[in-house]
């Protein structure tokens, strides 16, 4: 299924946990920082910046997440496995032309952007950024979908 989207947001929910989903507007420099090194990851117009929020909580802070990296391309941190400060992430963000969820890596410790910690319920989703929108597949059964408007204002927007 491809979901219609330009710079608006995309929220995927489920019972107990979120994916907020946008596209990339500009082409830029993403750094992601370990404690052992740091990576330089082009990213493309049209790229994804995925949130994946697998407690759930309010929608707010995956947006001003999504408009620090998109807008303002602040870095990424990844934490060491087994690091005790992933149990409080919660929410973590991944940046590529294509994202899929997984609710078996642990919160905030994966430096490949292709992969996003999400709960259960949202996992195995495969999320692409395309011309149109974003491809999600497969759409697992109860899931919403719904568009909402990025409510920080940006020199971007």
């Amino acid at each position: 299924m491809i979901f219609p989207l330009d710079d608006e947001l995309l929220l995927i929910s489920e019972t107990h946990s979120f994916l907020l989903v946008a596209k990339t507007l500009t082409r830029f420099a993403l750094c992601i920082e370990t404690s052992s090194d740091e990576y330089v990851q082009g990213v493309e117009p049209g790229s994804l910046v995925v949130v994946s929020a697998p407690g759930g909580g309010a929608v707010e802070p995956a947006m001003m997440l999504i408009e620090l990296v998109r807008a303002y391309h602040m870095p990424l941190l990844v934490l060491e496995k087994d690091h005790p400060g992933s149990k409080r992430l919660s929410h973590v963000v991944s940046v590529a032309p294509e994202i899929s969820t997984n609710c078996s890596i642990q919160r905030g410790t994966h430096p490949e952007q292709h992969l996003v910690c999400s709960s259960d319920e949202l996992a195995g989703i495969t999320l692409r950024g395309t011309r149109q929108g974003v491809e999600i597949a497969p759409v697992p059964a109860g899931i919403s979908l719904q568009r909402i408007k990025c409510q920080i204002k940006t020199d971007l927007a």
